[in-house]
């Protein structure tokens, strides 16, 4: 089953949800910022996508320059940071099977399908 980790009101994640009602393909929506993943769940997505976790991290939200930037952190403290903070995760992140993309551009999202 392909997932989005979606938040309405990002433009880029409407467009992934557009990409992905348009596939006809079966998927579920998280709204990540009300069904906030567990650290479980980040290092599940951080896996599938290939990357740190420092990779799946807005660093020019409000909350990361006020409280990270300039920190060195370890895997899991940024993996803590965005399960209590989940507005600091990338987004949309589309996760078909246990392949991950993030949705910057949309057309990230066309590869995996």
């Amino acid at each position: 089953m392909i997932k989005i980790y979606h938040n309405p009101r990002c433009r880029k994640s409407r467009e992934g949800l557009a990409i992905l009602e348009k596939s006809g393909k079966d998927f579920e929506v998280v709204k990540y910022l009300d069904d906030v993943p567990s650290k479980k769940e980040i290092k599940t997505l951080v896996k599938f996508l290939g990357i740190a976790p420092i990779d799946l991290v807005r660093k020019t939200e409000a909350i990361w320059k006020e409280k990270f930037k300039g920190r060195t952190l370890s895997d899991d403290e940024v993996i803590t940071a965005l399960s209590e903070n989940p507005k600091l995760i990338e987004r949309p992140v589309v996760v078909n099977g246990e392949k991950a993309v993030v949705g910057r551009p949309p057309e990230n999202i066309m590869g995996l399908l």
